[in-house]
């Protein structure tokens, strides 16, 4: 009989969160289940840590976090960021000066560990800023620290399309990808992405790549579902996804994660 992974990492935002916003009842008993096996769980997402309370409650605070795309190691147990790899100031100043000169409808905000600013006319949608530790900060203040990810935001351009484009500017400064299906790029340090991160992590305790399953639905997710030993797709995820991995599952809204763990650990 084939051993059970070690580790289980997953994505959050439609890959374990269903379309609602909620985790269900019968993917948080299997994620339980992870840990009473004796195995690590990781939640890999592009989310920030202030966004992470409501999934740490969810959980019943089991396991670590990974967040702002690998940028951030977050305790899930305790609610408090254990590391942060930030873009440098300087960098984030060419960075956006370099987009700008691409594209000027892109619009900028910078995320740091805790809260974010944003420029005047960067749109954040169902989002309220002040909610979430949000401040505007236009000019020279938005780039004035380092922050764990650039966001950028175009009100038609298509992802994909958006990508290469800004890959192609400042590919060479800060790490692109994106996670959702409207205009908005999300950037790291250079060379920081979920596997980096996670092989990390791996690397501290003793785990090595083949030991991994890792769960996604965005190509934010890819890196770290090309690193997994094996890999799993939600059968809502975009097709790049599906190109990449080693299985598939069913959908965020079925529990497709959950009916994989459910056989892994019995």
């Amino acid at each position: 009989m084939t051993a059970p992974p070690r580790l289980i990492a997953t994505d959050l935002d439609g890959t374990i969160v269903r379309s609602d916003g909620t985790i269900s009842e019968r993917t948080v008993a299997a994620l339980a289940r992870v840990e009473r096996a004796g195995a690590a769980l990781v939640m890999v997402t592009g989310r920030p840590p202030r966004w992470m309370a409501e999934i740490a409650a969810a959980v019943d605070h089991h396991g670590v976090a990974i967040c702002a795309n690998g940028a951030v190691l977050y305790d899930l147990h305790t609610e408090t960021v254990l590391d942060a790899r930030l873009i440098e100031p300087d960098v984030l100043a060419e960075a956006v000066a370099r987009l700008r000169e691409a594209d000027p409808e892109l619009r900028f905000a910078v995320e740091y560990p805790t809260g974010f600013v944003f420029e005047a006319r960067y749109n954040l949608g169902r989002w309220d800023a002040d909610a979430f530790g949000g401040r505007p900060a236009d000019g020279e203040a938005l780039v004035a620290r380092g922050g764990t990810k650039l966001l950028a935001l175009h009100p038609s351009a298509p992802p994909e399309r958006l990508a290469e484009r800004a890959d192609k500017a400042v590919g060479h400064l800060v790490t692109v990808t994106h996670s959702t299906n409207r205009g908005l790029l999300e950037m790291s340090a250079h060379g920081v992405t979920k596997a980096s991160a996670l092989a990390d992590f791996c690397t501290a305790q003793g785990i090595v790549a083949g030991e991994v399953t890792a769960f996604g639905d965005m190509p934010n997710d890819l890196p770290m579902l090309t690193w997994a030993g094996t890999s799993y797709a939600v059968a809502n995820a975009h097709p790049l996804v599906h190109a990449a991995v080693t299985a598939t599952t069913a959908r965020n809204d079925d529990d497709g994660v959950a009916q994989i763990l459910e056989r892994l650990y019995p």
